[in-house]
Protein backbone atom coordinates (compact mmCIF):
# COMPACT_ATOMS: atom_id res chain seq x y z
CA UNK A 1 0.00 0.00 0.00
CA UNK A 2 1.20 3.72 -0.57
CA UNK A 3 0.23 6.54 1.75
CA UNK A 4 0.43 10.29 1.29
CA UNK A 5 1.84 11.88 4.47
CA UNK A 6 2.60 15.84 4.90
CA UNK A 7 5.10 16.65 7.28
CA UNK A 8 5.68 19.64 9.09
CA UNK A 9 8.73 19.69 11.10
CA UNK A 10 8.85 22.90 12.86
CA UNK A 11 10.47 24.88 15.13
CA UNK A 12 13.22 24.25 17.59
CA UNK A 13 13.61 20.05 18.66
CA UNK A 14 10.60 19.34 15.73
CA UNK A 15 13.14 18.82 13.15
CA UNK A 16 15.14 16.24 15.01
CA UNK A 17 12.61 14.20 16.28
CA UNK A 18 10.79 13.81 13.14
CA UNK A 19 13.48 13.26 11.37
CA UNK A 20 14.35 10.09 14.02
CA UNK A 21 10.51 9.22 13.88
CA UNK A 22 9.96 9.37 9.62
CA UNK A 23 12.83 6.75 9.35
CA UNK A 24 11.26 4.58 11.97
CA UNK A 25 8.01 4.68 9.80
CA UNK A 26 10.01 3.92 6.44
CA UNK A 27 11.72 0.54 8.74
CA UNK A 28 8.03 -0.32 9.10
CA UNK A 29 7.11 0.58 5.62
CA UNK A 30 9.82 -1.97 4.76
CA UNK A 31 8.92 -4.62 6.65
CA UNK A 32 5.20 -5.07 6.05
CA UNK A 33 5.48 -3.51 2.21
CA UNK A 34 4.05 0.05 2.72
CA UNK A 35 5.34 2.86 1.04
CA UNK A 36 5.30 6.18 2.50
CA UNK A 37 5.27 9.54 0.44
CA UNK A 38 6.54 12.61 2.57
CA UNK A 39 5.63 16.59 1.01
CA UNK A 40 7.69 18.53 3.66
CA UNK A 41 6.04 22.05 4.16
CA UNK A 42 6.54 24.87 6.77
CA UNK A 43 4.03 26.08 9.42
CA UNK A 44 4.81 27.69 12.95
CA UNK A 45 7.66 29.78 13.47
CA UNK A 46 9.93 29.05 10.48
CA UNK A 47 6.82 29.53 8.34
CA UNK A 48 7.21 33.10 9.26
CA UNK A 49 10.74 33.62 8.93
CA UNK A 50 10.27 32.70 4.96
CA UNK A 51 6.19 33.60 4.06
CA UNK A 52 5.88 36.25 6.29
CA UNK A 53 2.74 33.63 7.73
CA UNK A 54 2.73 31.11 10.36
CA UNK A 55 0.30 28.73 7.80
CA UNK A 56 0.64 29.44 4.22
CA UNK A 57 -1.93 28.73 2.01
CA UNK A 58 0.56 26.41 -0.02
CA UNK A 59 0.75 24.11 3.61
CA UNK A 60 -2.81 23.55 4.24
CA UNK A 61 -3.57 22.57 0.22
CA UNK A 62 -0.82 20.18 0.90
CA UNK A 63 -1.95 18.66 3.88
CA UNK A 64 -5.97 18.39 2.81
CA UNK A 65 -4.52 16.64 0.04
CA UNK A 66 -2.83 13.92 2.26
CA UNK A 67 -3.86 11.06 3.94
CA UNK A 68 -2.40 12.54 7.75
CA UNK A 69 -0.26 15.46 8.96
CA UNK A 70 2.67 14.67 10.69
CA UNK A 71 3.73 17.47 12.91
CA UNK A 72 7.05 18.51 15.22
CA UNK A 73 6.59 21.39 17.27
CA UNK A 74 6.07 25.27 16.65
CA UNK A 75 6.87 28.55 18.47
CA UNK A 76 9.75 29.39 20.05
CA UNK A 77 10.80 32.70 22.69
CA UNK A 78 11.99 34.40 18.91
CA UNK A 79 8.71 35.20 17.88
CA UNK A 80 6.83 35.80 21.44
CA UNK A 81 6.67 39.41 20.83
CA UNK A 82 4.60 39.09 17.22
CA UNK A 83 0.82 39.74 17.10
CA UNK A 84 -1.53 36.75 18.15
CA UNK A 85 -2.33 36.37 14.35
CA UNK A 86 1.18 35.94 13.21
CA UNK A 87 2.29 33.80 16.12
CA UNK A 88 3.59 30.27 15.56
CA UNK A 89 0.67 28.67 17.50
CA UNK A 90 -1.69 30.53 15.63
CA UNK A 91 -0.37 27.37 12.69
CA UNK A 92 -2.05 25.02 15.01
CA UNK A 93 -5.17 26.56 15.27
CA UNK A 94 -5.48 27.40 11.64
CA UNK A 95 -4.38 23.29 10.98
CA UNK A 96 -7.02 22.02 13.59
CA UNK A 97 -9.60 24.37 12.07
CA UNK A 98 -8.78 24.07 8.48
CA UNK A 99 -8.85 20.41 8.55
CA UNK A 100 -11.91 19.63 10.52
CA UNK A 101 -9.94 18.31 13.55
CA UNK A 102 -11.70 18.71 16.47
CA UNK A 103 -11.19 15.27 18.89
CA UNK A 104 -7.35 15.41 20.45
CA UNK A 105 -6.50 11.97 22.01
CA UNK A 106 -3.64 12.31 24.24
CA UNK A 107 -2.89 8.99 25.68
CA UNK A 108 -0.75 8.96 29.37
CA UNK A 109 0.92 5.70 29.70
CA UNK A 110 3.52 4.99 32.93
CA UNK A 111 5.95 2.46 31.12
CA UNK A 112 6.77 -0.06 33.88
CA UNK A 113 10.50 0.56 32.91
CA UNK A 114 9.67 4.11 33.41
CA UNK A 115 8.05 3.97 36.72
CA UNK A 116 11.12 5.80 38.72
CA UNK A 117 11.07 8.54 36.45
CA UNK A 118 7.17 9.01 37.68
CA UNK A 119 7.16 11.89 40.25
CA UNK A 120 4.26 10.25 42.11
CA UNK A 121 4.78 7.59 45.21
CA UNK A 122 4.79 3.89 44.10
CA UNK A 123 2.01 3.26 46.14
CA UNK A 124 0.21 5.83 44.40
CA UNK A 125 1.01 4.76 40.72
CA UNK A 126 0.52 1.13 41.74
CA UNK A 127 0.61 -1.55 38.63
CA UNK A 128 0.75 1.51 36.59
CA UNK A 129 -1.16 4.33 35.10
CA UNK A 130 -3.12 4.30 31.70
CA UNK A 131 -5.02 7.41 31.09
CA UNK A 132 -6.49 8.91 27.89
CA UNK A 133 -7.55 12.67 27.68
CA UNK A 134 -9.50 13.55 25.12
CA UNK A 135 -9.76 17.44 24.57
CA UNK A 136 -12.50 19.20 22.51
CA UNK A 137 -10.10 21.18 20.16
CA UNK A 138 -11.18 23.78 17.79
CA UNK A 139 -14.18 25.74 20.47
CA UNK A 140 -14.22 27.23 23.19
CA UNK A 141 -12.17 29.80 24.31
CA UNK A 142 -9.16 29.27 22.08
CA UNK A 143 -11.34 30.19 19.12
CA UNK A 144 -13.95 32.42 21.09
CA UNK A 145 -14.51 36.14 20.16
CA UNK A 146 -11.59 38.49 21.29
CA UNK A 147 -10.13 41.89 21.60
CA UNK A 148 -9.06 44.13 23.73
CA UNK A 149 -11.16 47.81 24.83
CA UNK A 150 -10.01 51.28 27.24
CA UNK A 151 -11.86 51.06 30.59
CA UNK A 152 -11.59 53.59 33.38
CA UNK A 153 -9.05 50.83 34.46
CA UNK A 154 -6.89 50.76 31.50
CA UNK A 155 -6.65 48.47 28.80
CA UNK A 156 -8.51 45.61 29.00
CA UNK A 157 -8.48 42.32 27.29
CA UNK A 158 -11.00 39.60 26.72
CA UNK A 159 -11.94 36.01 25.06
CA UNK A 160 -14.81 34.15 25.45
CA UNK A 161 -15.26 30.75 26.19
CA UNK A 162 -18.35 29.56 23.99
CA UNK A 163 -19.22 26.07 22.76
CA UNK A 164 -22.75 24.58 21.30
CA UNK A 165 -24.35 21.56 21.95
CA UNK A 166 -23.22 19.63 18.41
CA UNK A 167 -19.41 20.50 19.39
CA UNK A 168 -19.92 18.96 22.79
CA UNK A 169 -22.01 16.16 21.66
CA UNK A 170 -19.46 15.10 18.96
CA UNK A 171 -16.74 15.35 21.45
CA UNK A 172 -18.68 13.41 23.78
CA UNK A 173 -19.48 10.81 21.60
CA UNK A 174 -15.49 10.01 20.81
CA UNK A 175 -15.02 9.71 24.41
CA UNK A 176 -17.96 7.21 25.01
CA UNK A 177 -16.77 5.49 22.18
CA UNK A 178 -12.87 5.04 23.09
CA UNK A 179 -14.35 3.82 26.48
CA UNK A 180 -16.61 1.22 25.49
CA UNK A 181 -12.83 -0.34 24.04
CA UNK A 182 -11.28 0.59 27.33
CA UNK A 183 -12.36 0.35 30.74
CA UNK A 184 -16.21 1.63 30.18
CA UNK A 185 -15.33 4.61 32.42
CA UNK A 186 -15.56 8.49 31.26
CA UNK A 187 -14.73 11.41 33.49
CA UNK A 188 -15.83 14.72 32.35
CA UNK A 189 -14.39 17.65 33.55
CA UNK A 190 -16.06 21.00 33.30
CA UNK A 191 -16.33 24.38 35.63
CA UNK A 192 -20.43 23.85 35.90
CA UNK A 193 -20.60 25.62 39.28
CA UNK A 194 -19.35 28.99 38.10
CA UNK A 195 -19.77 28.97 33.87
CA UNK A 196 -22.67 28.83 31.97
CA UNK A 197 -20.81 27.17 29.34
CA UNK A 198 -19.41 24.22 31.13
CA UNK A 199 -23.71 23.73 32.33
CA UNK A 200 -24.42 23.61 28.66
CA UNK A 201 -21.56 20.95 28.44
CA UNK A 202 -22.62 19.17 31.44
CA UNK A 203 -26.26 18.59 30.44
CA UNK A 204 -25.00 17.24 26.62
CA UNK A 205 -22.46 15.03 28.02
CA UNK A 206 -25.54 13.91 30.38
CA UNK A 207 -27.78 13.31 27.02
CA UNK A 208 -25.12 11.36 24.92
CA UNK A 209 -24.51 9.10 27.99
CA UNK A 210 -27.77 7.71 27.81
CA UNK A 211 -26.90 6.28 24.06
CA UNK A 212 -23.74 4.48 26.12
CA UNK A 213 -25.64 2.56 29.27
CA UNK A 214 -22.56 0.13 29.47
CA UNK A 215 -20.50 3.30 30.49
CA UNK A 216 -20.53 4.45 33.78
CA UNK A 217 -20.27 8.78 33.69
CA UNK A 218 -18.58 10.72 36.21
CA UNK A 219 -18.39 14.87 36.71
CA UNK A 220 -15.65 16.52 37.93
CA UNK A 221 -14.64 20.36 38.59
CA UNK A 222 -11.19 21.14 36.52
CA UNK A 223 -9.55 22.31 39.97
CA UNK A 224 -10.47 19.30 41.56
CA UNK A 225 -9.34 17.00 38.40
CA UNK A 226 -5.83 19.14 38.61
CA UNK A 227 -5.82 18.20 42.42
CA UNK A 228 -6.89 14.03 41.44
CA UNK A 229 -4.73 13.82 38.86
CA UNK A 230 -1.69 13.69 41.12
CA UNK A 231 -3.29 12.01 44.46
CA UNK A 232 -4.97 9.42 42.95
CA UNK A 233 -4.74 9.06 39.40
CA UNK A 234 -5.67 5.41 38.81
CA UNK A 235 -9.08 6.37 39.53
CA UNK A 236 -9.35 7.60 35.64
CA UNK A 237 -9.79 5.64 32.36
CA UNK A 238 -10.94 8.63 29.58
CA UNK A 239 -10.90 11.58 30.71
CA UNK A 240 -13.28 14.30 28.28
CA UNK A 241 -12.84 18.12 28.40
CA UNK A 242 -12.72 20.94 26.70
CA UNK A 243 -10.34 22.68 24.79
CA UNK A 244 -8.48 25.11 27.92
CA UNK A 245 -9.09 22.22 30.51
CA UNK A 246 -7.85 19.80 28.23
CA UNK A 247 -4.68 21.35 27.42
CA UNK A 248 -3.61 21.60 30.88
CA UNK A 249 -4.40 18.30 32.52
CA UNK A 250 -3.03 16.78 29.39
CA UNK A 251 0.57 18.28 30.28
CA UNK A 252 -0.28 17.26 33.88
CA UNK A 253 -1.15 13.97 33.26
CA UNK A 254 1.95 13.52 31.13
CA UNK A 255 4.43 14.31 33.70
CA UNK A 256 2.96 12.43 35.94
CA UNK A 257 3.74 9.63 33.69
CA UNK A 258 7.55 10.21 33.71
CA UNK A 259 8.32 12.72 31.25
CA UNK A 260 6.04 15.30 28.48
CA UNK A 261 8.96 13.86 26.20
CA UNK A 262 7.15 10.15 26.43
CA UNK A 263 3.78 11.16 24.92
CA UNK A 264 1.88 11.16 21.75
CA UNK A 265 -1.13 12.83 20.62
CA UNK A 266 -3.56 12.53 17.71
CA UNK A 267 -5.72 15.11 16.68
CA UNK A 268 -8.82 13.33 14.24
CA UNK A 269 -11.97 14.79 12.64
CA UNK A 270 -15.05 12.73 11.42
CA UNK A 271 -12.95 10.86 8.60
CA UNK A 272 -9.66 8.96 8.81
CA UNK A 273 -7.15 12.15 8.09
CA UNK A 274 -5.79 12.91 11.19
CA UNK A 275 -2.83 15.46 12.52
CA UNK A 276 -0.07 13.62 14.59
CA UNK A 277 2.71 15.11 16.83
CA UNK A 278 3.95 14.84 20.54
CA UNK A 279 2.54 16.41 23.29
CA UNK A 280 5.78 18.21 24.27
CA UNK A 281 6.68 21.69 22.85
CA UNK A 282 9.75 22.84 20.74
CA UNK A 283 12.66 23.05 23.72
CA UNK A 284 14.07 25.73 21.99
CA UNK A 285 17.17 25.34 24.52
CA UNK A 286 18.03 21.65 23.33
CA UNK A 287 17.13 22.47 19.77
CA UNK A 288 20.35 21.18 17.45
CA UNK A 289 22.09 19.43 20.42
CA UNK A 290 20.73 15.67 19.85
CA UNK A 291 19.17 15.88 23.42
CA UNK A 292 15.67 15.83 22.32
CA UNK A 293 13.83 12.29 23.21
CA UNK A 294 12.11 11.35 19.79
CA UNK A 295 9.98 8.84 21.44
CA UNK A 296 6.45 11.18 21.71
CA UNK A 297 6.61 11.44 17.80
CA UNK A 298 7.48 8.22 17.39
CA UNK A 299 4.44 6.89 19.08
CA UNK A 300 2.29 9.81 17.25
CA UNK A 301 2.97 7.81 14.13
CA UNK A 302 2.47 4.28 15.98
CA UNK A 303 -1.20 5.95 16.15
CA UNK A 304 -1.48 7.56 12.84
CA UNK A 305 -0.87 3.65 11.54
CA UNK A 306 -3.61 2.68 13.86
CA UNK A 307 -6.30 5.84 13.61
CA UNK A 308 -5.59 7.20 9.97
CA UNK A 309 -4.53 3.64 7.71
CA UNK A 310 -6.05 1.21 9.85
CA UNK A 311 -3.10 -1.13 9.93
CA UNK A 312 -2.90 -2.50 13.64
CA UNK A 313 -0.32 -5.00 13.40
CA UNK A 314 2.19 -2.11 12.66
CA UNK A 315 1.33 0.09 14.83
CA UNK A 316 1.51 -2.67 17.64
CA UNK A 317 5.42 -3.28 16.08
CA UNK A 318 6.47 0.40 17.11
CA UNK A 319 4.83 0.19 20.48
CA UNK A 320 6.50 -3.05 21.12
CA UNK A 321 10.09 -1.69 20.01
CA UNK A 322 9.76 1.08 22.20
CA UNK A 323 8.49 -0.90 24.69
CA UNK A 324 11.98 -3.19 24.35
CA UNK A 325 13.99 -0.22 23.61
CA UNK A 326 13.12 1.12 27.08
CA UNK A 327 13.24 -2.17 29.24
CA UNK A 328 16.85 -2.84 27.69
CA UNK A 329 17.80 0.54 29.81
CA UNK A 330 17.96 3.73 26.91
CA UNK A 331 17.51 6.20 27.74
CA UNK A 332 17.58 9.87 26.79
CA UNK A 333 18.41 12.96 29.17
CA UNK A 334 14.55 13.69 30.10
CA UNK A 335 14.14 10.10 31.16
CA UNK A 336 17.12 8.84 32.86
CA UNK A 337 17.77 8.58 36.34
CA UNK A 338 20.99 9.59 37.79
CA UNK A 339 23.79 8.01 36.86
CA UNK A 340 22.12 6.39 34.09
CA UNK A 341 23.88 6.87 30.67
CA UNK A 342 22.49 9.16 28.31
CA UNK A 343 21.61 8.58 24.78
CA UNK A 344 21.20 10.82 21.69
CA UNK A 345 18.55 11.36 19.91
CA UNK A 346 19.61 9.42 17.04
CA UNK A 347 21.33 6.59 19.85
CA UNK A 348 17.50 6.28 20.94
CA UNK A 349 16.13 6.22 17.56
CA UNK A 350 18.66 3.58 16.22
CA UNK A 351 17.52 1.66 19.78
CA UNK A 352 14.22 1.30 18.37
CA UNK A 353 14.97 0.29 15.14
CA UNK A 354 17.38 -2.49 16.26
CA UNK A 355 13.67 -4.51 17.60
CA UNK A 356 11.28 -3.56 15.12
Amino acid sequence: MEYKIAVIKGDGIGPEVTQAALEILDAVGEKYGHTFHYTEVLAGGCAYDVHGHPLPEKTMEVCKDSDAVILGAVGGPKWDDLPGDLRPEAALLGLRKGLGLFANLRPAILFDALKDACPLKPEIVGEGLDICVVRELTGGIYFGERGMKETDMGMSAYDMEVYSEMEVERIARVAFDMAMKRKKKVMSVDKANILESSRLWRRTVEKVAKDYPEVALDHMYVDNAAMQLVRNPRQFDVIVTTNMFGDILSDEASMITGSIGMLPSASLGEGNKGMYEPVHGSAPDIAGQGKANPLATILSLSMMLKYTFGLMEEAACIEEAVMSALNEGNRTGDIAAEGEAVLTTEEMRTAVKKFL
